[in-house]
């Protein structure tokens, strides 16, 4: 998330409410409580946090509520009813992940189902496949045990980090991924710089904004033809102690 000097909004976390509207399956709200409708079906990001089985009052009374922190350009929290298609569907598929896995970029996607149903799917954004889970028997779930299971893997996540994610420690994950993968394409620094001034009108990736630095890890990782499954393989640890020679 850039840092813009100046008046502006309020640098606050933005809360993504899961609510079915025809096709379009999740919302957020404007400061005049009117719901602004999210069009795109997925939120890419690093999870940070997650909260089950959150008392949350609302115009409806006390509702218990899952709440999953992500970071990306900005914090988000994704709100949804404990007892949702949508709040199982995202914990069996978190639950299936390795701790390893979790600490990469995740994509968290919508998709309507009959009536007022939302799935959850959990994609890897650079290979585009699907997080595997069984739903068989989803109705005889122990929710609580998986909600314990979910939130104990999650807090284990930051802890081995030393701390919570922080926007830094994002960005250095990305460039850590296109360090790894421009050894692989044998690219000297002259040509990384070529290839970003070229595209971007920059010579350092340190200049590029998130979305910029975001979009040019999935094209070295696409031109380094990856192709592996990181859901049946462990990756490996962030070395955040790398600094970029680009």
């Amino acid at each position: 998330m850039d840092i813009k000097l100046g008046f502006g909004s309020i640098p606050r976390v933005q809360y993504v409410f899961v609510s079915r509207e025809g096709d379009v399956c999740w919302y957020m709200l404007a400061e005049d409580e009117k719901q602004i409708p999210i069009y795109d079906k997925g939120l890419t990001g690093i999870i940070t946090g997650i909260e089950c089985n959150k008392s949350v009052e609302t115009k409806f009374g006390l509702t218990s509520k899952t709440d999953l922190a992500i970071l990306a350009d900005k914090p988000y929290v994704i709100r949804s009813g404990r007892e949702s298609i949508f709040s199982k569907s995202l914990l069996l598929s978190l639950d299936a992940l390795t701790i390893e896995q979790l600490r990469n970029p995740l994509t968290i996607a919508v998709s309507p189902g009959d009536k007022t149903v939302v799935f959850c799917n959990v994609y890897d954004p650079t290979t585009y496949r699907v997080v595997d889970f069984s739903w068989n028997g989803h109705r005889e779930i122990d929710l609580q045990a998986l909600e314990e299971r979910v939130t104990d893997k999650i807090s284990r996540v930051a802890a081995n980090s030393g701390q919570n994610i922080t926007h830094g420690e994002l960005r250095l994950q990305m460039m850590t991924q296109i360090d790894k993968y421009l050894t692989q394409l044998a690219w000297k620094p002259e040509q990384g710089r070529r290839y970003l001034q070229q595209h971007y009108g920059k010579t350092s990736r340190r200049q590029l904004s998130d979305s910029e630095l975001l979009d040019f890890t999935f094209r070295v990782m696409e031109m380094a033809g990856v192709m592996q499954n990181v859901y049946t393989q462990s990756s490996s640890p962030i070395d955040i102690d790398k600094l970029s020679r680009i």
